[in-house]
């Protein structure tokens, strides 16, 4: 008798996903108080004290897991979590909070290519399918007038897509780190290598070191919430999910930020811009459906050495 299948947790990376979304809740606001490298480090050191019985295990495997994972994780820590954020945080400050979300979906398209540039693997004429509607869809979505850009609009969608390239980094140094380290110790290490990080942000640009007591519920909430509450449930739910199903289920996190910000925060967006962001989201879903049929996404991966780690 065949065993019973794995039950499906789309709905997990469905509601992680709209977890996300709601960050804008706090970090609109928090960004109109205080600086982004103010926001990310307190972000980052609550995520780290409430990991602190898993830093020994998680840095004694890192140790013991040789010089290349070790360099995957400083990048992954310091780049794709303090400073992406950070990035991100003052896309917030400069912009609109809805752009800056759905710019993130760019995240994948960014993947393949540092992928490509890193890894190893091959693309083929068909990715540009996919690619040139993403980023056509994003240079629409980024300015109201596509044809007349100003320095304003361009600073937001410059932080934006700069916050998604180096969390695109962290999805490709994440995959060579997660080969050889247990999730839960990539997690740890992430927030616990980009706490120092951040806090050398806040120091080089001269931010507040202090919050006042009235800004400390939205940065638990922040922090909590959309941080580290999303990111095991997203883990969890990841495991039982195909990633074609996992990337649709990902589209709460660009509806929900629409919904939020159009109906609680205020923000508008021009029907050009509305335009873009769905083609951005339709190319990117595209891209990901494409991966489970016969015909590929326009990327090839290298043949795989013998012995070496392979991971899921």
């Amino acid at each position: 008798m065949a065993s019973p299948r794995p039950a499906d947790r789309m709905w997990a990376v469905a509601l992680a996903a709209g977890l996300w979304g709601t960050s804008a809740l706090m970090r609109d606001p928090l960004a109109q108080e205080l600086p982004a490298p103010t926001i990310v480090l307190y972000e980052h050191a609550i995520i780290a004290l409430l990991l602190i019985p898993w830093i020994i295990p998680a840095f004694t495997a890192l140790a013991r897991s040789g010089r290349g994972t070790i360099t995957a994780m400083i990048v992954v820590g310091g780049g794709s979590s303090a400073l992406a954020t950070t990035l991100f945080t003052m896309a917030f400050a400069t912009g609109d909070p809805i752009t800056p979300q759905v710019l993130q979906k760019l995240q994948p398209v960014l993947a393949v290519l540092l992928a490509v540039i890193l890894l190893g693997e091959r693309l083929t004429p068909r990715f540009a399918w996919f690619a040139l509607p993403a980023l056509a869809g994003a240079w629409i979505l980024a300015f109201p007038d596509p044809l007349n850009v100003g320095i304003h609009s361009a600073t937001a969608a410059a932080l934006a897509v700069g916050a998604a390239a180096l969390w695109a980094a962290g999805t490709v140094f994440g995959r060579l780190a997660g080969a050889r380290l247990a999730a839960t110790h990539v997690t740890t290490l992430r927030f616990s290598i980009a706490l120092p990080v951040a806090l050398v942000i806040t120091v080089a640009t001269g931010s507040p070191l202090a919050v006042s007591p009235a800004q400390l519920p939205l940065l638990l909430a922040l922090a909590l919430i959309p941080g580290l509450a999303a990111l095991a449930l997203y883990y969890w739910g990841l495991a039982r999910t195909a990633a074609s199903r996992a990337t649709l289920a990902e589209l709460a996190f660009p509806l929900v930020s629409a919904v939020v910000g159009v109906t609680i925060l205020g923000a508008s967006l021009t029907w050009s811009q509305w335009a873009g962001a769905a083609l951005v989201l339709a190319s990117v879903t595209a891209m990901a459906l494409s991966r489970s049929r016969t015909r590929p996404t326009g990327v090839a991966a290298p043949p795989i050495r013998a012995g070496a780690a392979t991971t899921s």
